[in-house]
């Protein structure tokens, strides 16, 4: 179904900016500048704002005659590594391109930031610079999965901005997951998915269990269906639209996802060398396995939306290839075109007492935390 958007805040058409970080990747600086110059050739309303050493970034960009005039430098003469720890960042990395990238967003120059970097880091000073929004407790990373849906994917969050999450934590991420599948998705009432162990009610850690009965107590409000507590094998599924687990969690089934992507394709290929006649087939079926190619290819899907900031973050995998970062930056660019945030900071507002930040939200967390008591002590 088309969607009702959470309210109408799209951004007037024209011109969008994206900051970039150009650093912090696992491929340098070279692979993010021509992921920005697959970008502009597929949108010319994009300009980018560019963050890293000036030396470094201006042949790169000088090479690419798509981005004469769209590119702008911003220079930083130091890089957040993988290794760093983020409260270190935190405290030392008011010269890196990563703090650069997020500070252009708080000032309003850019639209939304994208950076290959560390995700603690990227995480804590996107909270420190851009701030949460009111009623939001712990921001969330959230993905597209492919799936059988309609739609082609499932939102899945979160992925690793807390590994821990409490029922409170999992509810918001049940209000965010579906302000994110109605307006980036057209999904006038998405399906959200509790993962589990199982389905049975009884299954599962104390929380879950809290959070099953607080999101299904406010599904309405939200504008959701709630379909339950879902299993690993829904992810990709159709089951649901929206899948809400903790950090840990999250992030270790997207890795196994993707892993499994990759071996697929490897299996695949080795069975269409087998023979001659297997070599034959593979010739074709061609057409066809570009399809599936294209159907589970990581790289389409990469980018995972930080949600509940005052602000546009968009967290490309570290490993990614120009393909990659295009499309990280497709989906910065389509949420900025949205006011995607906007709408966001709406819903939340709308529904900060299903978040405990008044006193009927309090009354509700007691209430909530009666029954944990009631459910330990049998």
């Amino acid at each position: 179904m088309t969607a009702a958007p959470d309210h109408s805040l799209a951004v007037p058409p024209g011109r969008i900016t994206i900051s970039v970080d150009a650093m912090g990747g696992d491929a340098g600086p070279s692979v993010v500048v021509a992921g920005l110059a697959e970008s502009a050739k597929a949108n010319p309303d994009l300009d980018f704002l560019l963050h890293g050493p000036s030396a470094e970034l201006e042949p790169l960009v000088a090479r690419r005659k798509v981005l004469a005039g769209r590119v702008e430098i911003r220079d930083a003469a130091e890089v957040v590594r993988m290794e760093d720890k983020p409260s270190h960042v935190m405290r030392h990395g008011q010269n890196t391109s990563m703090w650069s990238a997020l500070e252009a967003v708080r000032g309003g120059e850019a639209s939304g930031a994208v950076s290959c970097g560390n995700t603690g880091a990227l995480m804590l000073l996107s909270m420190l610079r851009l701030r949460k929004l009111p009623g939001v407790d712990r921001p969330a990373i959230a993905v597209l999965w492919p799936s059988r849906n309609p739609q082609g994917f499932n939102v899945m969050l979160d992925v690793g901005a807390d590994v821990r999450a409490d029922a409170r934590d999992l509810l918001q991420y049940a209000l965010m997951g579906a302000s994110y599948a109605r307006n980036g998705q057209n999904l006038e009432r998405p399906r959200i998915g509790l993962l589990n162990v199982g389905t049975e009610e009884h299954k599962g850690r104390a929380e879950l269990k809290q959070a099953h009965g607080l999101i299904a107590q406010f599904a309405d409000k939200g504008q959701f269906d709630y379909v339950g507590f879902v299993e690993g094998s829904d992810i990709p599924g159709d089951v649901a639209d929206v899948i809400v687990t903790d950090g840990f969690t999250g992030n270790v089934a997207i890795k196994t996802g993707e892993g499994t992507a990759n071996l697929i394709g490897d299996l695949l290929r080795e069975a269409f060398r087998y023979s001659p006649l297997s070599r034959l087939a593979s010739v074709l079926a061609l057409t066809s396995m570009q399809r599936l190619k294209k159907r589970i290819d990581p790289r389409r899907v990469n980018g995972g939306v930080f949600l509940g900031l005052n602000g546009t973050v968009v967290k490309s995998h570290g490993s990614a290839d120009a393909t990659g970062v295009s499309s990280a930056v497709k989906l910065a660019f389509q949420l900025a075109q949205s006011g995607f945030t906007e709408r966001l900071a709406a819903r939340v507002a709308h529904t900060a007492d299903v978040t405990g930040t008044d006193d009927a939200g309090a009354a509700i967390w007691a209430e909530a935390e009666k029954t944990d008591e009631k459910e330990a002590g049998r």
